[in-house]
Parts: C-alpha cells; structure tokens; sequence
C-alpha cells in the first residue's frame, strides 16, 4: 500500500476483538461512513473498540513521557494494524454530566460567550429609574476640554470629603504637605495657609489651574491632573470655565439614584462563581423550601373548591376564610382554577396583601411553632425543592440583571428556546462601535444556536440543566458543540445520532452530518436508521448474524451497491424482507383517560390510552410525549395502583375502566444495575440457579462449597483483589479511567479453588463467558430446563449475543431496556396484569431485531397485559392497533393532539409530520 492509500483510507487489518472474526475494512476519509447490521453484530466492536482505542492510544502516545507517567499506558486493540488514523473524537449517548450546575448553555459553550458579551458590551441600568449608569473616565474628562475654544482658563476641582475621624484643619494640612495650596470656598480662591474659617462644610481642592492648549504637554498634565482629583475627591472632580464662570462635574464612580452598581466583568454573569452566584441557592436555582406543587397539588381546583391542602383543616379554614370574604376588594377570581390564574394573582395568593395573609406568612407562622411536634410534621409535609425565590430559578445574583444589551438581561436570553434566541441574535440591534467590539462573540453564538436548530434541538432553553437531557438530546448537544469548534481533519465516530428523533428531524440531522464531512473530517456512524444510510457515502454491514454467528464483513459500498448484496440489512432495505403491517388492528373497550394534561408544554389536553393492545406514543422531538407518559401517565397510575409514586405533573384527573391492572412498569433504558458487577444473568435471576447447580457438584459437597462461593458479590469464594469485578480500575488525572485486568485472577473473577469445580466439563467462569445462544443450548443438552426456561426470553428479545456475565455498564441503553423487557418474560404469566410503558425500545435496533421485540410485545399483550411505547421508528408504529400523535411542533408550539386512531386513520391527517412518513411505510406494504 503506498502513503497516498493512507491520505484517501484508513484501513483496519485483523480485527478480531469481542466477536470480530479478523476482518479487514477500508474506510474513505473525509465522507459520512455508517457502520451497521444486527445488534450484537460487533458493529461497536469496530467502532469504538477497535478504531477509537487506537485513535485514543495514539493520542496518549503523542505526548511527552512526563504527560504519559499520568495517564499509564493504554493497550493496542487486537487488530493487527490500523494506518491513516486520524485524531479520533467519541460522540455517544450517555448523558455526560450528572452536575446540577451543568446547563445546555455551559455544554455548548454558548453561554461562555454569552458572559464575555455582556461584560464587553452590556448596559447597566438603575431598577429605580430606569437610566443608564454611567462613570467617567480621565479620556472623558480631555474630550470634554478638547471641545472648548483654546486659551480657555480652566480650573480643576475635588470636592473635600470630610472625614469622620479627621477635622477639616487637619486634612488641609495633610494636603498641604502633599503641595496643594489652594482651596475653593463659595467661589472664591483662598490659600490653604494661614486660612482660619473651618466652620464652612462646602470646600473643594485646587488640583490645577489650566489653560487649554491642542499639544501633547498639555493633555499629559491634564491627565496627571484629573487622575489625582478624581483620587483626592474620592470619585469625583469638578472642570470650571473662568471665561463664562460654567462648571462641568464628574464622577469615576458607578452610581445613580443614591445606589453603587457592580461593574459587568464576566464573573458577574457566572453562577458557577460564588461573586455572580445568586447567594441564596449558590447558582443551583433551586433551594429546599414550600413546594407549590404540594401545598396546591391539583391545580384544576379554585381557592373555593380547597385546592390550598393546608387551608382544608378546621384548625387554618380561617385563612381560607379571610380570602374568600376579602376577595372582592381586591378583585381576586376565587372560582377559577389555580392553573388559571395570572402570575400576578398567584403572587398576591402568597405573598397576601393588607386583607388576608398570604401563604408565605402562614408558612411562617407554622415555622415559628416548629417547637411543637405537630407543627414540624405538617412542614416536612409540604417542603421540597422549590424554585429559589430570590432568583426566581435563574441562578444569577440580582444585579447581573441590571445589565442589558437591546433592553435583554442575560436571564432572559436563557430562558428562551433556542429557535426564538436564534432569531433575536439574528435581529440584535447594537451600534457600530459595539459591533466591532462584539463581532467575534457573536458570529460564535450565531453559528452554535444554528447547528443547535440544525439538529433538532430547537425546544431547549440554554438554562435547562444537562442532567434532564435524554441520551439522544445529550449527544446531538455534543455533536452542535462540536461543529462549533469547527475542527478539521478529525475521525468523529457517533452512537446512532437519531436516537430520540423524528423522521422529520432525521433530515436536519443528516444536513449537520454532512456539514462535519464538508469541513474536512471522516464521519463515522453506527447506525440503523435507512435514511442516514442512504445519505452515506460508503456503508460498512457487519453480520451475518449477531455474537459468535456475527463478525464478518458481509456487505460494502454506497447504497446501491448494498442493495445488490445478500445480507439482511441489503434484504430489509431492498424489501425482500420487512416487518408486516398486522392483517387485524385489536380493539378494546377499556381506557386510561387523563384529564386537563399541562405539564411542561401540553395544552391542557384530554388523552385517552387504551388498553389490552399496542399503543404507540409519537410526534416530532419536543412535542410532549415523554411528559405526558413519563411526568403524568406513569406516577398518576403509580399513586393509583401501588399507593406510591414519583412527583405527578400537573393534570385535573384520571378516569376510566382500568380496575383489572394491577401493576404498572416504566421501562426506560437506564442501566439496569448501578455495581459495575451486575449482569444479565443475575437480573432476570437465572444466577440463582446456576450457583445451585455449581453447589450441588460432588466437590462442593467435599469442600463445603455453599451457594454463596459462586457469587462475585459477596466474600468466600470470589477473588478479593478485585472483589468479583475481574479487573482493576486505576483512576486518571486527565482523562476516563483505565481498567486494566485483575492480575491475581486474570479476570475470571473467582478463586482458583472455586474454578476447579466443574459441571459437564464447564466452570463458573465458563458458564458467565458464554452467550445466551451458547448457554441455552448447554443447558438444553444437560437437561436443566428451570435455567433454561429463565435464558430464553434473553434469546426472544434479540440478546442471543449477550454474554450471560457482561458488565451493566457495556450494556446499550436499548440492550438494557431489552433485558428488563425479558425479566418481566420470565415471570410471564403472572396473574397481576400490568401497564408495561417502554421509552423508544427499538433503540440501537436493526430491522431484523424489530422483528423480535415486536413478538415480544405481542405475548405480553396476549398475557392479558397493555403495551404503550413512545417511539418514532416507523417499522414499529405502523405495527401499532393505537396512535397518539402530539405536535405540531416542538417546545412551546407542541403539546396539542395532532392526531389519533389506527395507522389507517392517521395517514389521512393532512397536518401530522407522522402521518407524512408514516403514509410511505404503509403504502410500500400495500404494493
């Protein structure tokens, strides 16, 4: 291969890491390569095992060797070798920060250049009268002379400001000896020496006396000059004319109606620093106080109908009482719903007013009596974290928002979605000098909110904290950060991007992937979604199946090229397989119905959910179906069902026939344990089974080996080096934390001794490295049905490949969800019929594995239990008998009822984005 080979291709020879099978790929530089095939394949054994390890190790291997002693040494991927590798960059879908400091704005960096703007270029203005604070400066004070004709007399004054602890005589006499030796009384000049009269107050110091002159000695002396009056009159200093007896004050001082003001530095704006800090929740925004939501916990009601709890009791109905007699005077509306009501009603509601005394007071009061035990109960009862009342959740000092640019404080910038920030900065009118000054900051700002847009996120506030971003909006922010930075000549590698997506916002998404390409960088993505794949220059399809029947190149080129293969990504995308539209939709006469939804930005909607069949939650990102299902839906049934639950969003009620449920679960793609220890295995409590089995073995019974050896969770039989885990993590000074194989047990995690015990030729080891698939046939053939009956909804959900003791924290989100999917499986027929809730399961899913998990939602439904997903992959909803279509929009143009009824009745609403790309899914089967 000659250099030029490696300028045009990186080529990876040998692979044969996890499952890979020692393959050899080409991948062309600068284009947008995806990476795909079944899950389980080794597609991310390619991507990030095998490419990014290198990329990163080559990294580490470029610094100095006393930046290496910090970092230790990372080990080379099994891959024979990998040429024309360029700088590699990660972008997944893990929800990078858990600190509750961290925001969109920070991430994206936006905010940053947001400060610098305000400390450059913004305004302070007095919350009193509404003027511009102004200091003068000595450049002031010489413009000002600069405009008068030359010749003019000048005299330059200080206003003497007497000290408490000094008579006036004794600081004439300081100033005297400092070489000062005239004063100003009542208009008249008079030497310091020899002057008597200290009873007069008004008295200001000579500094100089001048004659104005277009030279530069004369503007030297006259910045000496000022420099020293502003100094001796403590800020101010006074120009008189002696040609026309007019005077001229100034002051260095940042002051205006009797206030001092801070001057705009970019530690005023920082609430990650104590100095711009709101000082009464530190720049969380949230402080441990009176929780609205549960002194008022159903909005729907009016003051009248006890929607204050507190005021419900005969021991405070007086309050109650007080406000409803009183409500007249001042034209409070005591039979409108809570939700209703203006913000300043609310306020008036708790802070009171001359006719009734306001929560706040009542709190208060309840507070003072805490010494009585009841009093303490009835607060724990109602306290919680609640927006901080100081910074009304803004996180900024008071004064930070006394400075504005265009008439906009910096809180408010945050506060606006993106979309609408995007246009203000677009329209910002500023002045020419601010401009120059500017330019720089906002051509920044511009182009980071427009890849913000570009990528679907156009719903986000830059104040919304980083920890209540989904994995797909977390690493759709890491991608907009990153084409902000512009950088070229980089290998970015991305973990199926769409996650979370529309397939409206799919298009947008491509356009941002393409524009990273046109910069100058490889893109590689692993992916399943079609559209992405027919973007893509090349296509790379790992397969042919998944775990130890994957590895393999089986499939490359454009997309045209790949449709001529015979894998079966080529055979899903060229329609010679494809997920059948069901003959039946199932019907139902039982419902959920949620009344008056308005949680974030529902429109206070009625939705009703059926039950018994397969419901699908859908609309474009930001559109309200997370809090619909996830803040309303599943707490509201938790608190109806179990008696317990999360936080309820805000809605009027719940009604329906849904007496026959008894449970519900929200399946979510959080890691299923949080130990670096827990497994498959152990999840679905098929582990339980096998340690039995290994305890029952003839050389246990010798040894007096019980259950409890065979677990790496507990002492006695796992190795204590590495306590179970199999391998040691040393912790980095710069970067992610290494680990590195246990040396006592060479990763297998127990005790020699515990190793020698052996069922059908296999130890415990054995038995965790193998994959489902592997380990359901063993056990097939030895004849322990019980384990393999736990094993195979494993298999059922498409996680064949999965290694029965594989880390928690290897696991994808989807893969994580699936096995939590497949524990309920396990149970099976349970008598208690359940709500089962799943967030976009078909996340890192191939066609072919939808295939799977939609024959798993069907024997739940055929269980007697209910299926809702929120989900936009459309090979799924068009297999739903019910769809919620939310929109039409995003953010705070989401939150309505788009549509609703069966896939048939959808396609035919001409509004609904669904509908649009739902309509070629369903008229392609229909051909």
């Amino acid at each position: 291969m000659k250099n030029k080979d490696f300028r045009d291709h990186i080529f990876i020879k040998g692979a044969s890491i996890h499952n890979l099978k020692k393959i050899d790929v080409k991948i062309p530089r600068n284009k947008l390569v995806v990476i795909t095939g079944l899950s389980g394949s080794g597609k991310s054994s390619l991507a990030f095992d095998t490419l990014y390890a290198e990329g990163q190790r080559k990294y580490v291997e470029s610094l100095s060797a006393y930046a290496r002693q910090f970092l230790g040494k990372l080990d080379k991927p099994k891959v024979e070798f990998i040429k024309g590798i360029s700088p590699a960059i990660v972008i997944e879908q893990k929800v990078n920060s858990t600190n509750p400091r961290s925001t969109v704005g920070t991430t994206t960096e936006i905010y940053d250049y947001l400060k610098l703007l305000f400390a450059r270029i913004g305004r302070t203005y007095s919350p009193i009268s509404g003027e511009e604070v102004k200091k003068n400066t000595v450049t002031d004070v010489i413009e000002y002379t600069k405009a008068l004709p030359e010749n003019t007399k000048l005299l330059l004054l200080s206003p003497i400001v007497l000290d408490k602890n000094k008579s006036l005589d004794k600081m004439l006499a300081v100033y005297q000896q400092q070489g000062f030796s005239r004063i100003q009384i009542k208009g008249e000049i008079v030497r310091i020496e020899g002057f008597k009269d200290f009873k007069e107050k008004n008295v200001s110091l000579v500094v100089d006396r001048l004659v104005t002159q277009d030279d530069e000695h004369f503007y030297a002396r006259m910045a000496d000059s000022v420099q020293t009056a502003f100094y001796e009159g403590k800020g101010n200093c006074i120009i008189q004319n002696l040609s026309d007896q007019s005077s001229k004050s100034f002051s260095s001082l940042f002051q205006l109606d009797g206030l001092d003001f801070l001057e705009p530095n970019v530690h005023l704006f920082s609430f990650n620093n104590p100095y711009g800090a709101c000082p009464k929740c530190e720049g969380y925004g949230n402080v441990i106080g009176i929780d609205e939501d549960l002194v008022i916990p159903n909005s729907a009601l009016s003051i009248y109908e006890d929607a204050i709890m507190p005021w419900k009791s005969d021991s405070f109905i007086n309050y109650k009482e007080d406000l409803i007699l009183n409500a007249y005077k001042f034209d409070f509306p005591i039979h409108k719903p809570y939700f209703e009501l203006t913000d300043e009603q609310k306020q008036v509601l708790w802070e009171g007013n001359k006719y009734f005394k306001g929560l706040n007071r009542f709190f208060k009061f309840i507070e003072e009596k805490s010494y009585k035990i009841q009093y303490r109960v009835m607060l724990s009862r109602y306290r919680g974290k609640t927006k901080c009342s100081t910074c009304k959740g803004l996180r900024l000092r008071p004064e930070a928002n006394y400075v504005k640019i265009d008439q906009h404080t910096i809180s408010e910038l945050v506060e606006l979605p993106v979309d609408e920030l995007t246009i203000l900065f677009d329209n910002l009118y500023l002045t020419d000098k601010e401009k120059k000054i500017a330019n720089r900051l906002l051509i920044e700002i511009q182009s980071r909110l427009h890849f913000l847009c570009d990528v679907g996120l156009t719903y986000l506030t830059l104040n919304r904290n980083s920890n209540s971003l989904s994995g797909g909006e977390s690493q759709r922010i890491n991608l907009a950060t990153s084409l902000g930075s512009s950088l070229v000549g980089s290998l970015y590698i991305l973990d199926e991007p769409s996650i979370g997506l529309h397939s409206r916002d799919t298009e947008n998404l491509i356009r941002v992937l393409q524009k990273l390409r046109d910069l100058g960088n490889t893109v590689v993505v692993v992916e399943h979604d079609e559209d992405i794949m027919k973007a893509a220059d090349h296509i790379i399809d790992i397969g042919p199946e998944a775990g130890t029947h994957g590895g393999e190149l089986v499939a490359e080129g454009d997309f045209k090229q790949i449709l001529n293969c015979t894998s079966l990504t080529a055979k899903y995308l060229g329609g010679n397989m494809g997920i059948e539209v069901p003959k039946q939709r199932r019907k139902t006469d039982k419902f959920i119905k949620i009344k008056g939804a308005r949680e974030h930005n529902l429109k206070n909607i009625d939705v009703q959910i059926p039950l018994n069949i397969l419901t699908v939650i859908t609309g474009v990102s930001g559109s309200g179906k997370s809090t619909l299902v996830r803040n309303i839906l599943y707490p509201a049934m938790q608190k109806k069902l179990m008696q317990y639950g999360e936080k309820v969003g805000h809605f009027s009620g719940l009604e329906g026939n849904f007496n026959h449920l008894k449970m519900i679960e929200f399946i979510d793609q959080n890691p299923i344990g949080r130990s670096s220890r827990s497994n498959p295995v152990t999840y679905i409590k098929a582990f339980d089974d096998i340690r039995s089995l290994f305890a029952s073995q003839k050389l246990s019974k010798m040894r007096g080996y019980k259950t409890n050896h065979f677990s790496f969770n507990v002492e006695g039989g796992r190795c204590e080096t590495c306590k179970g885990d199999g391998e040691v993590t040393i912790e980095m000074q710069f970067m992610a934390d290494v680990h590195l194989e246990c040396e006592t047990c060479k990763g297998k995690r127990f005790k020699k001794e515990i190793l020698e015990v052996n069922f059908e030729g296999k130890n415990i080891y054995d038995i965790l490295s193998s994959t489902v698939d592997e380990a359901i046939e063993f056990f097939t053939n030895k004849n322990q049905p019980k384990i393999v009956q736990k094993l195979k909804p494993l298999f059922d959900v498409g996680l064949g490949y999965v290694q029965l003791g594989q880390a928690s924290s290897t696991l994808s989100g989807g893969e994580a969800q699936r096995i939590k999917l497949a524990s309920f499986l396990v149970k099976g027929n349970s008598a208690k019929k359940t709500l089962f809730i799943f967030d976009e399961p078909t996340t890192g899913l191939h066609f072919h594995d939808i295939h799977k998990l939609l024959k798993s939602f069907n024997a739940l439904i055929d269980k007697g239990h209910s299926v809702v997903v929120i989900e936009h992959n459309m090979d799924l909803i068009k297999c739903a008998d019910h769809i919620i279509d939310l929109g039409l929009e995003g953010g705070k143009n989401g939150g309505y009822i788009v549509a609703e009824g069966t896939p048939e009745l959808i396609i035919e609403n001409k509004k609904s984005y669904t509908a649009r790309y739902l309509r070629d899914k369903i008229s392609l089967v229909k051909n």
